[in-house]
This record gives structure tokens, C-alpha cells and sequence, in this order.
């Protein structure tokens, strides 16, 4: 069946707004938890601007599901998720000027340096994912560098407006499935992925997971976050193929 990781990186940005101690991410996660959540995924950013070290270390000692460290390659970071031992690293770009991770990340140009931490957290049994781009390159040197997973970024699709943009979307997604599980590894989605648009990526066979934090926090508003993560999942499971 398929599973739904939650992103609480936004209920920590709302919290640095105001530099205060509230909403707290490792709460957010509790309730995540509680509305069916998988698995909880949080980024910590080298520039700390939502989720910092605190967060982290919390996250470690009470999440009871899978825990989903987004990270950069940066050195100090991944001596931090070295040290933190999550479940899962998935390696995303990252630039300090953006609002939120855009695009995937180039396996491709910087295969040597990624390979070195892909086997560094092997090492330490964690379990490790590319965010990338829905392209037979970058699924091929994910694949080169011993990736167990690849995250597809869904941005494509989730910008596209037009039918015929959507439908090349969506074949490019179909077509990278099926060319990361000839590649032996597990294929995730996630990016711009909200309650409006998900039914047609879910709609996709062969993706294992989902991870969606903007659009689930936004509707946790309204329905607080367990009932808006429960939400979700039943999208998902809905709209999934049957086996």
C-alpha cells in the first residue's frame, strides 16, 4: 500500500516568523503521526531558517514511524545525519535563495561527491534517496551511486496548466517509474503536490510513497493536522491502482 511521509518544515517556518517557541515541529509531528502519517520528513537547512538542530535530535527520540532527513551535501550537515542516525536521508539540492527546494538534484555532475555519501551513510545503515528530476540520466547515476531510492520530483506536473502539459508530465513520471525499479530501486514522489492535483500522480502505478508538507500544514489550518493528514491518505489510497 502505498505511504505517505508528511514534510513539517512549514509549521517550523511559521514558528521562526515570529523567533518564538510555538507552533513546534516535533509536535506537529506527533499529530502527523496520529492522523495516519508513514513517515515524518523535515529539511535541515544550513542556514537553519525553519528546522534547527533542536528539532532534529527531538525528532529523533519520539517519532515512532519512519523519519525522512532532507539534506544537502554539504559536509557539516552530513556529519549531523551521521550523528543523528535517521531512518532516511534523501539528498536535495539546495540554494540559499530560494523559497523552497526547486528542481532536483544533479546526480549527474556531481556523481563522485554524492557517491562518497551515499556509501558514507550505507556505512551507518541508513537508508538513502536522490531527489531528482524525472530524466534517464539522473535516474541512471542515482542508480550508479547506489541510491536505494529516487524521489521524483513532481514540480512538472504540478506547474503544468495545460491537458497536453499535464499528460507529458505525467508519461515523463510513468516512464521514470518504471525505469528506477529496473534499476532495483524504490521510486517516491513529492513537490507541489496538493488536495487538487494528487489524484492523477497517485493515479500512476509503481510509486511506493508520497511526501507532502505545504498543502497538507495549509489544510491542517482549517482541520488541524491529524484530520488534514487523514485527508491525504485517503486521496491516496482512493486514487491508487489496485493491485
Amino acid at each position: 500500500m502505498v505511504q505517505l511521509g508528511v514534510n513539517i518544515d512549514h509549521v517550523a517556518t511559521v514558528r521562526q516568523a515570529r523567533r518564538a517557541d510555538e507552533p513546534d515541529p516535533v509536535w506537529a509531528a506527533v499529530q502527523a503521526e496520529l492522523g495516519g502519517a508513514d513517515g515524518i520528513t523535515f529539511h535541515l537547512r544550513e542556514d537553519r531558517r525553519h528546522i534547527n538542530d533542536r528539532d532534529a535530535f527531538l525528532l529523533k527520540q519520539t517519532v515512532t514511524v519512519k523519519l525522512n532527513m532532507e539534506m544537502s551535501i554539504a559536509s557539516s550537515i552530513v556529519r549531523i545525519a551521521r550523528r543523528l542516525q535517521p531512518d532516511q536521508c534523501t539528498l536535495v539540492p539546495e540554494r540559499r535563495e530560494e523559497l523552497t527546494t526547486e528542481g532536483g538534484l544533479n546526480v549527474v555532475k556531481f556523481v563522485r561527491r554524492i557517491r562518497t555519501v551515499v556509501r558514507a551513510f550505507h556505512r551507518e545503515g541508513i537508508v538513502v534517496s536522490a531527489f531528482i528530476e524525472p530524466t534517464p540520466d539522473q535516474i541512471r547515476a542515482s542508480a550508479d551511486c547506489g541510491f536505494d531510492a529516487v524521489e521524483l520530483w513532481t514540480g512538472g506536473y504540478a506547474h503544468a496548466r495545460s491537458e497536453s502539459a499535464i499528460k507529458r508530465e505525467l508519461d515523463r513520471l510513468q516512464i521514470g517509474i518504471e525505469q528506477g525499479h529496473e534499476y532495483k530501486m524504490e521510486v517516491h514522489a513529492g513537490h507541489g503536490l496538493t488536495y487538487r492535483n494528487v489524484h492523477r500522480v497517485a493515479g500512476l502505478r509503481g510509486f511506493g510513497e508520497f511526501n507532502i508538507g505545504h498543502s497538507i500544514i495549509s489544510r491542517a489550518v482549517f482541520v488541524g493536522l491529524s484530520e488534514a493528514v487523514r485527508e491525504m491518505k485517503n486521496l491516496l489510497h482512493r486514487h491508487s491502482p489496485r493491485e
